[in-house]
């Protein structure tokens, strides 16, 4: 794909971020766009967040679980970038006035202390890597109308990204099985999913090295400070205002987020 098309789809998301307004599918309207394209596409719609102000505040790692790559019909995650004006702290609430479509996620993130460079990153390297782990949320959202996705879609709208709620909780991973951590989701009061650290490439840890080591091929650090969203390990939860979500899991904690007009 040109340069110009590129461009062209980067900030036709950015104003779809802006204005709340979905747009068509890109794999529709460009049936030969590559996975390439597509985050060549998602670096121009950052860029555009980076000119208004905002700064990187690390990654996450998108289509983890078998089910989710069946749909999208890959075999492998994808990533995209967390923005500064992306992080709700643990009691802030979620204004749906800000989203268009969204869905919420459980997960662990990872704060790194020292720089993750790939590729040959190992599971062990980013242990040693890691500061803390915390439960969190990732609310999803989409600038394709309708939750009409293929891989190019996403990866184009920086992984489906929209907000990201941290817990207060933190922990050394070392002192956690995170493979074998179980995890409850509840809404409103009511259990909608449970699982384990292992439904996400074996284990969250194996997850991060799997980005650091795909973002090392491309010539990117993960860097000291940096949050990583390790994958959800929850179904996709479609939320609106007045709904609450409680997260725990085990040896680690948990967190909560609640969602208004």
């Amino acid at each position: 794909m040109d340069l110009q098309r590129i461009q062209g789809y980067g900030d036709e998301l950015y104003q779809a971020l802006l204005n709340r307004t979905p747009v068509a599918p890109l794999t529709e309207r460009e049936p030969e766009i590559t996975i390439d394209d597509a985050y060549q596409i998602q670096l121009r719609m950052i860029q555009r967040r980076l000119d208004a102000g905002e700064t990187v505040i690390g990654k996450k790692i998108g289509v983890t679980s078998k089910v989710v790559m069946d749909m999208l019909k890959v075999n492998q995650p994808d990533f995209g970038h967390l923005l500064s004006g992306m992080a709700f702290n643990e009691g802030e609430p979620v204004r749906m006035s800000t989203l268009i479509a969204p869905k919420a996620e459980a997960e662990v993130a990872f704060v790194l202390k020292r720089d993750l460079i790939g590729p040959g990153v190992t599971a062990a390297d980013v242990l040693r890597a890691t500061d803390c782990v915390m439960p969190c949320f990732e609310i999803v959202d989409s600038r394709i109308r309708d939750w009409k996705i293929k891989i190019q879609d996403t990866v184009a709208d920086n992984a489906s990204c929209g907000v990201l709620v941290l817990g207060g909780v933190r922990k050394d991973p070392r002192r956690l099985d995170l493979a074998l951590a179980g995890m409850v989701l509840e809404k409103n009061g009511e259990i909608v999913s449970t699982s384990t650290g292992a439904s996400v490439q074996g284990s969250p840890v194996n997850a991060v090295a799997w980005l650091a080591n795909t973002l090392g091929r491309l010539g990117i650090a993960l860097k000291a400070g940096d949050v990583i969203l390790s994958g959800s390990q929850s179904p996709l939860v479609p939320v609106v205002a007045g709904d609450s979500l409680y997260c725990s899991v085990g040896g680690l904690g948990s967190t909560s987020v609640r969602f208004v007009e």
